[in-house]
């Protein structure tokens, strides 16, 4: 597990920056995890075909598929667990500088 104090997570596909390396956190799930995204460099979907509802984000350049998000389990406080798929995302040590947001409404 890596768990890089500067730098970010960009879309493998694209190269769209997706995530800061602050936003990562250990979920103890396995997956990548991370509690907020840049601003506009993801587009969601809802899933209702389970439950508990998950909600798909996809990268907003590409519209690669990078996970999903998980509300309500208060892991951080914007109360959101970016689930995210290891081979949809790549490490970069530059920086980037951009807002960064929770996807919830």
């Amino acid at each position: 597990k890596s768990y890089p104090a500067k730098g970010y997570f960009k879309c493998r596909a694209c190269s769209n920056p997706l995530y800061s390396a602050q936003s990562k956190f250990d979920s103890g799930c396995g997956w990548p995890a991370f509690d907020k995204c840049y601003k506009g460099s993801i587009v969601t979907e809802i899933d209702d075909s389970i439950l508990p509802r998950r909600i798909e984000i996809m990268c907003a350049n590409c519209g690669g598929h990078l996970g999903h998000v998980f509300q309500g389990e208060r892991f951080t406080k914007t109360n959101e667990r970016h689930c995210v798929n290891s081979i949809s995302v790549k490490y970069d040590g530059g920086n980037h500088t951009a807002d960064e947001v929770s996807i919830a409404p």
